[in-house]
């Protein structure tokens, strides 16, 4: 299986954008955590944007700048999200809802707390009529995420956006959940190559072991990126960001289900 990627989108506290985030990552500049997320691409009407939360906002601020980069209408993209625990706030704050006397159920918090409600945001901020699946598989997340759209760009022929996102849950919650730090990450895959086309990813294999749990340090430490790669399923693909950034041909293997990797080539074009 070959895909091609045309587009990228980063959305996260030090990486922003994909220009800051390729900086980053091919250690031209220093990751600094504390820059702020930054929302100015959502695009949604003004009721819908009244109501998204900030799980909506990190997917779609990603997505969106993964379409700009390509040129490319978002109305002719099929779209896979993939998020390992959906909108965890609204969750906790209808469980909450339900010990407590009266009706204090919130239909927008309702709304939120269905796992598909970023992809369903997305088609209104889009306009997008395309074929459209929301895919949850704990810290495997983004490893089937990816697969699932390759899949699609490449089987059926499309244009396939892949959005893969997390937020860290509420406090209550945290015991249960270790995400730490809000990160959202959109690659857009086609069949074919395109003129503006960043990489071709190819060599497609489940490896019978996983990747360790850290990858080999950088010089003579690891890069200080690495500790948003293991505080978010979303982030697990940041060494398939970092060969994109530094144009190198290299096999990566991602976390997929346990004992097992996601492993593929990433060329440059």
């Amino acid at each position: 299986m070959e895909v091609y990627l045309n587009g990228i989108g980063l959305c996260a506290p030090g990486l922003p954008d994909w220009p800051t985030g390729r900086a980053v990552l091919a250690g031209q500049q220093p990751y600094r955590l504390e820059e702020p997320l930054n929302f100015d691409r959502v695009r949604l009407p003004r009721n819908e944007a009244r109501r998204a939360s900030p799980t909506v906002r990190l997917a779609l601020q990603a997505a969106m700048e993964a379409l700009d980069q390509a040129e490319m209408d978002a109305r002719s993209c099929s779209a896979v999200f993939a998020c390992s625990g959906g909108n965890t706030e609204a969750l906790d704050a209808l469980c909450r809802a339900l010990i407590e006397p009266g009706w204090l159920i919130s239909p927008n918090q309702f709304n939120n707390s269905i796992h598909n409600a970023p992809l369903g945001y997305w088609s209104i901020a889009a306009g997008s009529q395309e074929s459209a699946s929301s895919i949850g598989a704990y810290d495997a997340s983004f490893a089937a995420g990816l697969l699932e759209a390759a899949a699609l760009a490449q089987i059926e022929n499309r244009r396939v956006l892949l959005v893969a996102f997390d937020t860290p849950p509420p406090f209550a919650l945290q015991p249960f959940r270790s995400v730490s730090t809000p990160f959202g990450m959109a690659l857009l895959l086609t069949p074919a190559r395109l003129a503006n086309s960043l990489a071709c990813l190819r060599e497609w294999r489940v490896t019978m072991h996983s990747p360790p749990s850290r990858p080999a340090p950088q010089g003579k430490s690891e890069p200080r990126w690495e500790q948003l790669r293991l505080s978010n399923p979303a982030a697990r693909g940041l060494p398939l960001l970092r060969q994109i950034a530094i144009r190198q041909t290299h096999l990566i293997t991602l976390p997929y289900l346990p004992n097992c990797g996601l492993e593929l080539q990433a060329e440059p074009c």
